[in-house]
């Protein structure tokens, strides 16, 4: 039985996250609200719900702990702004991300903010397993990567271009909600868990 963990940073409702990480197979799925005790685990899952000074704050007590624990293999999906917290810093709050992914988070360069709905992933190499075409973004902020190697993924709100998806190794970040990207985002959710965490 995989053991994904999910680390709560008390900001929502994590149940349709939940509800795609159980989907699939040989999965146990719990959430944990102690950074050090969620990385007992064979997965970890950072959700997409909050704001990044709050999160920023519940993750302190962990962060180097958790950045070893990346740095050492341990498989990771950052959605929203969990993909944030593996990134250095961000304009929306204060406090220290992981600083796995280098680069800051900045608030969208468009007339709409935030961006709520579908939208396209271009150039789509975070799973070969589970190509993505339209998927569910909710957010005002976004991840500008350093190395545009890590970037696996691109989208476009308005004018501007930026990160839908990174990775290195098996760290995962998307911007995008996967849980809430129907029936296709349910199986990208189940292809990374297979692939990082046979």
């Amino acid at each position: 039985m995989k053991r994904v963990t999910l680390f709560d940073y008390g900001a929502g409702n994590l149940h349709s996250l939940v509800k795609a990480l159980v989907t699939a197979p040989g999965v146990e799925v719990r959430v944990q609200e102690d950074p050090l005790r969620a990385l007992d685990t064979d997965v970890l899952v950072l959700p997409g719900v909050g704001a990044f000074g709050s999160a920023a704050a519940r993750l302190a007590p962990g962060r180097q702990a958790m950045r070893r624990a990346l740095d050492a293999g341990l498989p990771c999906l950052g959605i929203c702004l969990g993909m944030q917290l593996l990134f250095e810093e961000s304009d929306e709050g204060a406090g220290l991300g992981l600083g796995y992914f280098q680069g800051r988070v900045t608030r969208l360069t468009a007339r709409q903010v935030p961006q709520i709905g579908w939208n396209d992933v271009e150039e789509d190499r975070a799973l070969e397993s589970a190509k993505l075409a339209s998927v569910y973004f909710a957010h005002s902020f976004v991840c500008r990567a350093a190395d545009s190697r890590e970037v696996v993924g691109w989208t476009t709100h308005e004018d501007d271009r930026f990160p839908a998806s990174v990775r290195r190794g098996k760290v995962l970040g998307v911007q995008f909600h996967p849980e809430k990207s129907s029936r296709a985002g349910v199986r990208f959710v189940q292809a990374f868990l297979a692939e990082v965490a046979p």
